[in-house]
This record gives structure tokens, C-alpha cells and sequence, in this order.
């Protein structure tokens, strides 16, 4: 069992400034302790933010070069580490340990890579007529991370804001928060300054809310739930910082009629299940042409049958648990409602899958004759959870993708990737990828609507962590 009972402030581990008040930590797969850390007080958090302010005075005057340096032994550190935080991420939230690997893990490596290209070509300063327009690190930058996709959310927050010249606090998710400890030791290691990286363990209602209320934080980077991004909202307002939210989604999935049925459709469902449905980019409304909803339905059941449900660190697993009692029985009561408001069951349902009594388990399950009026429809199940949904022509599918709170991602599947772009043209949503291309990098990553504002990821990710001073007068 791995404890932390301390906090990373100012280069050292030190104790919580109230006593000790700890919070286990589970495996979902078969419902263990496997951790414990120590929850924080608003009092850690003054302590951690002074010592970043104290640190923001050195640190953001530090040369491209040094803070290349401290960057790429971050990477070399990391990937030394690569194999202890990918079999932990498995262990604390259920991801199976190849996608662990091959993406839980590796995001983490990604997004620093993509900070040091950005870095080292970066124009900090253009001339426009007599005015210099200079950009500058924003400061103290506080984080909130969730525990889906745990070091992709640490990292893409992060690897910009060092590159950028700022200092942070961070307050990683406390159901899944042993992934943020070993990267705080890689940190450590890779000779962070002190002061410049600190992370504080505990709650949103505690940690987050000083966190997002302190006067001394100039920006909050938050990923989460759109009900808790608001409160941050709300408690960032009276010291009018900058707030960076990534929030949720509920993203639709256009297949096209002249789109090759079995592999979009195929590919959607398996994306809609992969990482347990815990993605709140998931392609979780799957739109189909009303003449073709009883085939699209037997592609979707063979997908979702052939998705085996088991233990994160079986080879042969493709989804493992999700990530707590809490979360499971929330989706149980999802599925129940889709049953109960006509929604057809066409595979899985309430319920663990046979055989899978520990762990909190739940089975790919897809629901067809879906309409978007449906609760299943409307919010975020954030689980193996797929609904079908027909439309009789084009104007309608792309009524139906708009018709959300949410904006964050999009899909369209087409033979004619002319005709997809169009489509994709008219979603509203900050992503849209066409036949389930994968994630870049270099892209940005964001929403409309509730789904949050700011972008991550990429060049307007790093953008994200400066602000734009004129200085006038500058040439004559």
C-alpha cells in the first residue's frame, strides 16, 4: 500500500498545517484499499501559494534555455518512471494496463514533448508601429485535475505553464491522486526549482474552493464536471482571475449514409466503451440514417459483445471498472431511467457482467430508438453507455448533434471526406474529428456552451498561460 501523508510545498514533503486527516484510496477492480494520503486545509493551500508567488519572481525570469533544459529532464525522468505510473493509473481507476501504457501514460510524455517544440520557436515579442506587444507568464496558476484521464490533465496543465514561466499549485483528483504523487516525484527529481511546482491533496469543497477563492492565485486551470466547474467559476469571481475550464460532454457521432457502416459504426461503439466510457470526449450519441437504425443497431450489439469486461491487468481486457461504488451506482441509474423511458435495450442493462461480483463493473450496454429528449440523451452517464439515435435527413442529424448543453467534441463518418467536412463545419462543438481520426497534439482541445472555455493542448494551450502587454512608445 502506497501512503502519502504529506504535501510537495516549496521543494519539500511537509505535513498538513491542521493534523492529519486521511482519505483511502481503492482499487475498483476488486474494491481494496491500495493507498492513503493526507487531505488538506485551506491552510496548506496559503502555504503553497506563497511559496510559488515567491518563486514566480525568480522563476519567470528564467531564459528559454533553462527552462528547455529543466523540461527535457523532466521527460528523461519521466520516462524512467513510465511503467510505476502506468500500472498505477490501472490500479487506482480501473483503466486496463494497455491503455494505460499506450495512452494513459504516454499523454503524459506527449504534452511535454509538444511544450518543448512550442518553446523552442516561440515569438514572445512583435513590433506593431511604435508599440512592443510583449507576452508574459500570467503568474500563479492554480489546477484542479479529475481522475478519468489523470496525467493527461496533470500534463497538458503543467508541461505549458513551466514552458510558459509560471509557478502552480495543484490539487489532483482524491479518488485516483497516486499518479499526481509519482509525478510530483519526478519533478522533484528532475530538479524542479522550489516553489515552482507544489501540490496539495484533498477535496473540492475544501482545497478547490480556497484554491479558487485566494487572492494570491492569478489563474485557475480546472477539468471536471460542469456542475463543479461553475463553483469555481463562482468562487474565482470576487479576485476576477482568469478561469480555464474543460468540462463536459455529451458528443454526437453523425454517420453518414454513405459512410462504410461497419467500420464507423464499429469504431464509434468501441470508443464510446474504451476507458470504461470515463472520456468526456466519448461518442456517447451515435446518429444514423432512419432507414439504416436496424442494421447500425446488430453492428453496435456485436461491438458491445465482443468487448470483454475484466481485470485492468489482463492482457485481453478492453474495459476494466469504473472508478467507484459512487460513480457505478450513478450509471445504474442512468441505464434504469433509459429503460423506463422507452429507450430500446438492445445489450447489457443494469447490472455487473457474469462472473464479476467484486469491483465495480458494468456492462457495455446500448440502447437504440433513442430520442434526444431521453435523460440518457441529454446528460453525461460517463460510462459504457451508447445510445442510437435516427434521423431521417441530413438537417436533422446536425439539429440533433446541436440540440445539447454541451459542445466539447463531435464526430462524422463518411466515404466522402468532402461532405464530412460540411457536416463538421456545422457542429457546435470544439472538436470534430472525422472517421474517428485520433488525438493530436498539436490541436487545441476545448468546448462550447457548458462544455468550458480556454483551450488546451497545443500552441493556444500555451497561450493559455500568458497575458499580452503593450508597451507603447517603444520605437519612434
Amino acid at each position: 500500500m502506497k501512503t502519502y501523508e504529506q504535501f510537495y510545498i516549496n521543494g519539500e514533503w511537509v505535513d498538513p498545517a491542521e493534523g492529519l486527516n486521511t482519505c483511502d484510496v481503492l482499487n475498483p477492480a476488486n474494491e481494496e484499499v491500495i493507498g492513503r494520503i493526507a487531505m488538506g486545509s485551506a491552510a496548506d493551500v496559503d502555504k503553497a501559494v506563497i511559496a510559488a508567488k515567491d518563486a514566480f519572481d525568480t522563476f519567470s525570469q528564467t531564459s528559454v534555455e533553462e527552462r528547455l533544459a529543466l523540461l527535457g529532464k523532466i521527460v528523461e525522468v519521466y520516462q524512467s518512471r513510465y511503467d510505476e505510473i502506468a500500472e498505477t493509473i490501472s490500479s487506482e481507476m480501473g483503466a486496463p494496463l494497455t491503455l494505460s501504457k499506450a495512452a494513459q501514460a504516454a499523454t503524459g510524455l506527449g504534452h511535454f514533448a509538444q511544450a518543448i517544440e512550442i518553446l523552442q520557436s516561440f515569438e514572445w515579442e512583435e513590433t506593431k508601429g511604435r508599440t512592443l506587444i510583449r507576452k508574459e507568464p500570467i503568474g500563479v496558476v492554480g489546477m484542479i485535475t479529475p481522475w478519468n484521464w489523470p496525467i493527461n490533465q496533470i500534463s497538458c496543465k503543467v508541461a505549458p505553464a513551466l514552458a510558459a514561466g509560471c509557478t502552480m499549485v495543484l490539487k489532483p483528483t482524491e479518488i485516483a491522486p497516486l499518479n499526481a504523487m509519482l509525478f510530483t516525484e519526478v519533478m522533484h527529481e528532475a530538479g524542479v526549482p522550489a516553489g515552482v511546482f507544489n501540490i496539495v491533496n484533498g477535496d473540492g469543497i475544501t482545497v478547490g474552493e480556497a484554491m479558487s477563492s485566494h487572492p494570491g492565485i492569478d489563474m485557475m486551470s480546472f477539468t471536471g464536471s460542469t456542475r463543479a466547474g461553475i463553483a469555481v467559476a463562482k468562487g474565482a469571481a470576487d479576485t476576477v482571475k482568469r478561469v480555464a475550464q474543460e468540462l463536459g460532454g455529451k458528443s454526437a457521432n453523425i454517420i453518414l449514409d454513405d459512410a462504410d457502416f461497419e467500420t464507423a459504426i464499429t469504431g464509434g461503439a468501441r470508443h464510446c466503451f474504451s476507458n470504461s466510457g470515463q472520456s468526456c470526449n466519448a461518442p456517447t450519441r451515435m446518429l444514423v440514417p432512419e432507414s439504416r437504425h436496424d442494421e447500425a443497431k446488430e453492428i453496435a450489439k456485436r461491438a458491445a459483445e465482443t468487448t470483454k469486461v475484466g481485470d485492468p491487468f489482463s492482457e485481453d481486457t478492453g474495459i476494466g471498472p469504473v472508478v467507484s461504488e459512487v460513480h457505478f451506482n450513478k450509471i445504474q441509474g442512468l441505464i434504469e431511467k433509459g429503460i423506463e423511458e422507452g429507450a430500446e435495450l438492445v445489450v447489457g442493462g443494469p447490472g455487473k457482467p457474469e462472473g464479476l461480483n467484486a469491483g465495480y463493473y458494468v456492462r457495455p450496454t446500448v440502447f437504440a430508438n433513442v430520442n434526444n429528449d431521453m435523460t440518457i440523451a441529454r446528460e453525461e452517464i460517463f460510462g459504457p453507455v451508447l445510445s442510437i439515435l435516427p434521423y431521417e435527413d441530413e438537417e436533422q442529424a446536425i439539429q440533433i448533434a446541436n440540440d445539447t448543453d454541451y459542445g466539447l467534441y463531435g464526430y462524422v463518418s463518411s466515404g466522402d471526406v468532402e461532405h464530412a467536412k460540411k457536416v463538421a463545419n456545422r457542429i457546435r462543438a470544439g472538436s470534430v474529428a472525422i472517421n474517428n481520426a485520433s488525438a493530436d497534439f498539436t490541436a487545441p482541445f476545448g468546448g462550447y456552451k457548458q462544455s468550458g472555455n480556454g483551450r488546451e493542448w497545443g500552441p493556444f494551450g500555451f497561450d493559455e498561460f500568458l497575458e499580452i502587454k503593450a508597451v507603447v512608445g517603444y520605437s519612434s
